[in-house]
C-alpha cells in the first residue's frame, strides 16, 4: 500500500513539473519585455498598448506588436558636386553633416513612431532613405539665408538653425534630435557650376 502511494505522489510530481515547465514555456512565449534599448506597441485585442519600461502579453492572431528602436541612430548626409546646397549669395557649397536622432522617450513619441515609422526604427538603413529628405531640405533651406561667409564664420548659428528647421519636421514622426554635427563645409569646385543655371551664373 505504501509502494503505491510513493508511486502515485511519484507520478503526480512528475505531472506537476511537467506542467510546470509547460506553463513557464507559453508565458515566456507570450510576454513581451521591453529594455533600455527597444520599446514596442501593441496593438489589436484591448486597444493599444505602449511599453517603455516592462512588458505585456502578446497573443497570436489576436495582438499586433511593433518594437520601437530607442537607441541613438547617427545618419549622415552628403551634398556635393551637382547636388551642393546654394546660399544667400548664391555661392554652391559641399557639405557634409551627421545627424543623430532617436525616437523620444515618452508613450506618445513611440505610439507615433510605431504608426508612422513601424519597423523601419529597427532598421537604420531604411530609416536613413526614409529621413534623409527632411535633413537635406533644413541643410538648403538654412544655407540660402545666409551666404557662404556666414556659414563658414557663424557655423554655430548655421548648425543651430539647421537642428531647429529638422527637429519640427522629425517631430511628426515622434523622432527628436539629439544633435547635429557640420563635418566638412567649402566651396564647391567651380568646373560644376553650370553657366545656364540663374544661380550658377550669379554665382
Amino acid at each position: 500500500m505504501s509502494g503505491m502511494l510513493v508511486g502515485e505522489l511519484i507520478l503526480w510530481l512528475i505531472v506537476a513539473i511537467v506542467a510546470i515547465v509547460i506553463i513557464v514555456y507559453v508565458v515566456n512565449w507570450l510576454y513581451h519585455r521591453s529594455s533600455k534599448e527597444v520599446s514596442f506597441v501593441r496593438t489589436g485585442f484591448m486597444g493599444e498598448r505602449v511599453v517603455i519600461n516592462g512588458g505585456a502579453f502578446v497573443l497570436p492572431f489576436i495582438h499586433d506588436y511593433t518594437p520601437v528602436n530607442m537607441n541613438v541612430l547617427p545618419m549622415g548626409i552628403v551634398r556635393s558636386r551637382q547636388d551642393a546646397v546654394i546660399t544667400r549669395d548664391r555661392m554652391r557649397v559641399d557639405i557634409e553633416a551627421d545627424f543623430y536622432v532617436r525616437v523620444q522617450p515618452t508613450r506618445e513619441a513611440v505610439s507615433i513612431a510605431a504608426a508612422t515609422l513601424g519597423r523601419r526604427t529597427m532598421e537604420p538603413e531604411q530609416l536613413h532613405t526614409l529621413l534623409s529628405g527632411k535633413f537635406i531640405s533644413a541643410i538648403r533651406s538654412v544655407a540660402s539665408e545666409m551666404t557662404m561667409e556666414q556659414m563658414h564664420e557663424q557655423r554655430g548659428d548655421y548648425v543651430a538653425r539647421v537642428k531647429a528647421n529638422a527637429a519640427e519636421a522629425l517631430a511628426q514622426n515622434g523622432l527628436e534630435l539629439e544633435s547635429v554635427a557640420i563635418t566638412d563645409l567649402d566651396q564647391t569646385d567651380l568646373e560644376y557650376f553650370n553657366p545656364s543655371n540663374r544661380f550658377d551664373a550669379e554665382g
